[in-house]
């Protein structure tokens, strides 16, 4: 069966359709879906064969770092250590273009470690990400759409293309700028900028 595509508001996005992708991915499926930076794969974080499925899409090793989307900072206690420096950080710049590397608090899911003690996580300022992630009740498995090592989609017409039946459902909120996310690694109580992207360093003082 070929992909879905939907049209999305990204600023205000249909409840009706945020519930039909929701219920895609309780089933296994893989959706695309606008952030605040790039397109989005997003899948269920507790289904291992959901899992498997990016990791073959991707093409990648099962030790690259996927990361997840939580609402707000409090989720995001729930599953890593915050020092208060930390969080302090984070919350001048959530939500916001930003993923952040930290160390996986014992609650973290097991598939997602994959014998690492690291996690990654966004809060992305995209009302269709956060909404996506309130009415699935816990955090979604999210990572690029690939497209080479250093390049991501950014049409999802040209996402239905390339990826018609490895995916279920793309959430089309028209062409995004080709900017990923800044990757800030916050797992050692000296902070490290990874990949500068669309959200600024100096406000984390990088």
């Amino acid at each position: 069966m070929a992909v879905e595509i939907q049209k999305i508001n990204p600023d205000h996005p249909h409840k009706r359709l945020l519930l039909h992708a929701v219920h895609i991915i309780q089933t296994g499926g893989l959706i695309v879906y606008p952030t605040d930076t790039i397109y989005g794969l997003g899948a269920d974080l507790f289904n291992k064969a959901a899992m498997e499925r990016i990791y073959k899409l991707k093409k990648t090793s099962r030790q690259k770092l996927l990361s997840f989307i939580c609402p707000d900072l409090t989720a995001v206690a729930e599953w890593a250590h915050m020092p208060t420096s930390t969080y302090r950080a984070m919350r001048r710049v959530t939500p916001g273009k930003y993923t952040f590397i930290l160390r996986a608090s014992k609650e973290a899911p097991k598939l997602l470690l994959q014998k690492r003690a690291t996690i990654g996580v966004r809060i992305p300022d995209s009302a269709v990400a956060l909404g996506l992630v309130r009415e699935l009740g816990h955090p979604l498995l999210s990572t690029s759409v690939p497209q080479g090592e250093d390049d991501f989609y950014t049409d999802p017409a040209a996402i239905a293309e390339t990826f018609r039946h490895d995916i279920e459902l793309i959430l089309d909120a028209g062409i995004l700028a080709n900017m990923p996310s800044t990757i800030v690694d916050f797992s050692d109580p000296v902070p490290v900028l990874i990949r500068q992207g669309a959200g600024a360093a100096e406000p984390l003082g990088l």
